[in-house]
């Protein structure tokens, strides 16, 4: 009796940034493969460092419904907010086309919500709001999408995860081992939960030291500060747009107004995607 086949996409996060194992990276997806059932999981990771959805949707969904998985996973997001080219619109559109695409197949989907990326970097609070705001936005999304289409759905968002050092990585972004296994435990319950996982669970303890100082300065100094380049290139001039706006509108006392500019355009997003899918029916 062979076991299911996991296929999972998405980012950095996916790809096991964080967590590293030999020359490569494991993560909470890897873990997770492990701990679905007794027998051996065909197990596939698509995921790529600084996909955004419209990675996923042109590159990865189309590798993944060829392996037809009986599991997959796709938790995305973070990126698109880190990008001045971010619209919650099309990031809906491009959710909701690939979790239906997997679901029409028959696998049980797997989504996250994420902590934002302004908080865990640590910026300053005119910098990190707006990041904040997007991540909730597209925190929205994926709640609405995941109860649409009965997604195995793992509220990571907030919590004491989050603030715990020792889950995380050096560049605050990522988890580290402790915090990728933290992932894989989380959503293991829910699986047994869902009947879904029949094998044994992750070990949520790390199985490697934690990395010395030294080791992550060399890592932040050499491909961290690449990263950190590559999107502040992109975002930064954008971001300070943004600062300067949310402090203008703190000065007049007016910030809700961009809460439920942005409330309003998930709303909206979310509707248009309905509007859509009624539409072959009144045809």
């Amino acid at each position: 009796m062979t076991g299911p086949r996991f296929a999972a996409l998405g980012d950095s996060l996916t790809e096991g940034v964080g967590d590293p194992v030999g020359d490569g990276w494991r993560g909470w997806a890897a873990l997770l493969a492990d701990g679905l059932s007794h027998e051996e999981v065909a197990f596939t990771n698509l995921a790529v460092s600084g996909a955004q959805t419209r990675d996923v949707l042109e590159r990865q969904l189309p590798a993944g419904l060829a392996l037809r998985p009986d599991v997959v996973s796709v938790v995305v997001g973070v990126n698109d907010t880190l990008r001045c080219t971010f619209d919650i619109h099309a990031m809906a559109a491009r959710l909701d086309t690939i979790y239906a695409a997997f679901r029409e197949q028959g696998a049980v989907l797997l989504t996250a919500c994420l902590p934002d990326p302004g908080t865990m970097f640590g910026l300053p609070g005119a910098l990190a709001r707006p990041l904040a705001r997007r991540q909730r936005a597209v925190n929205a999304v994926v709640h609405a999408l995941s109860e649409r289409y009965e997604a195995v759905h793992l509220h990571a968002a907030q919590g004491s995860w989050t603030t715990e050092r020792a889950m995380w990585s050096s560049d605050r972004l990522h988890p580290s081992e402790r915090g990728h296994r933290q992932l894989a435990v989380r959503f293991h319950q829910v699986l047994v939960e869902r009947g879904v996982a029949t094998g044994t669970a992750p070990s949520a303890e790390p199985e490697f030291p934690v990395p010395t100082k030294s080791a992550s300065l060399w890592w932040l100094a050499t491909a961290g500060t690449g990263w950190v380049v590559r999107r502040c290139t992109d975002l930064l001039p954008q971001l300070v747009t943004l600062a300067v706006d949310e402090m203008r509108h703190r000065a007049r006392g007016t910030s809700g107004r961009l809460d439920l500019r942005a409330a309003h355009a998930v709303s909206m997003a979310l509707t248009s995607l309905s509007v859509q899918e009624q539409r072959p029916e009144a045809a």
